[in-house]
């Protein structure tokens, strides 16, 4: 199979219907791809390896961007170790297994930088893998995208593979999770906030002293890295993605606040903890390839907060 891929290459994404998945489709879509492929998990349990299997083999596409996942919050991933362990580690080793006995000539595996472990020097560079403990919280969710970094980087040495691993900071976007439970801390304010405005212009209580610093990324952002992994040779097998920029979470609500024209107090509830203070990726090594993210946090903001008011 010929490695070149062209705008007729067939690509397969696996969790296609995802946030990260259904923006890389958008991307390719947009760039002029023309066969772009994924299934649902009512037709195809990843889970499953013969089935995995016998897809690639009949489809054979030329590149597979596995942005597939069992996700889920700090309380998902304590009440339910076995399965964010065990699901994560059988979807990527079926795609990964498959990709490289078929000789598929790229695959682009998208992890989470909760790799990283937890007391981990900032800013975080991909060498720091594997220096120190995690975060206990989503330890089983990291364990699982670790042992898929490593299979990536296996199988870059043994077998001289064209296959990546891509590492993006906290992403938000269309298709996010706004539930106040699950989400994470940029989708729930933007819902916070939208829901207080229409609310007569409620109070909005955000947890801890808004102190700590965070890095984020527009989904589109990412989606046009893995389109340039796609169309480049990667001399390294771990690189991070993120917007090299961070803001504090005081800052964050401020702006979402401007943003929704929400009109009320902000009130700091301090009995709740603040989380970890600073987390920004070092993004030197993709940056040196030339890419750059192009979605500025106000712009993207703008374009994700519709979503809400749709939605509403």
């Amino acid at each position: 199979m010929s490695n070149t891929i062209t705008l007729d290459s067939k690509i397969y994404i696996a969790g296609h219907n995802g946030m990260v998945g259904s923006a890389c489709w958008r991307a390719l879509e947009a760039k002029g791809y023309k066969d772009i492929i994924g299934f649902s998990s009512k037709e195809l349990d990843l889970r499953d390896q013969r089935a995995v299997f016998e897809m690639l083999e009949r489809e054979k596409p030329k590149a597979i961007i596995d942005a597939a996942a069992k996700v889920g919050g700090i309380l998902a991933n304590s009440t339910y170790p076995y399965e964010f362990l065990m699901d994560n580690m059988l979807i990527q080793n079926n795609l990964i297994k498959a990709a490289h006995e078929l000789d598929i000539p790229k695959f682009i595996f998208l992890g989470s930088s909760c790799i990283y472990p937890k007391m981990a020097p900032q800013p975080l560079k991909e060498e720091y893998l594997l220096t120190g403990k995690l975060e206990e919280t989503n330890q089983w969710y990291a364990i699982a995208k670790i042992s898929g970094v490593k299979l990536i980087e296996a199988l870059r040495e043994q077998y001289n593979r064209d296959y990546v691993s891509l590492m993006p900071t906290n992403l938000y976007g269309p298709g996010d999770n706004y539930d106040l439970e699950t989400s994470h801390v940029l989708p729930a304010m933007l819902r916070k906030f939208h829901e207080a405005k229409e609310n007569n212009h409620a109070d909005v209580v955000l947890w801890g002293t808004g102190t700590p610093k965070r890095e984020f990324l527009h989904v589109d952002d990412l989606a046009n890295a893995v389109v340039f992994a796609l169309e480049n040779k990667m001399e390294e097998s771990l690189y991070n993605v993120g917007s090299g920029e961070e803001i504090s979470i005081k800052d964050l609500a401020e702006l979402i606040q401007e943003i929704t024209g929400h009109k009320g107090n902000i009130v700091w509830d301090k009995s709740k903890p603040d989380g970890t203070l600073r987390k920004l990726l070092d993004l030197d090594l993709f940056i040196k390839l030339r890419w750059a993210p192009k979605i500025s946090l106000t712009q993207g903001i703008l374009q994700t907060i519709s979503e809400i008011i749709n939605e509403n």
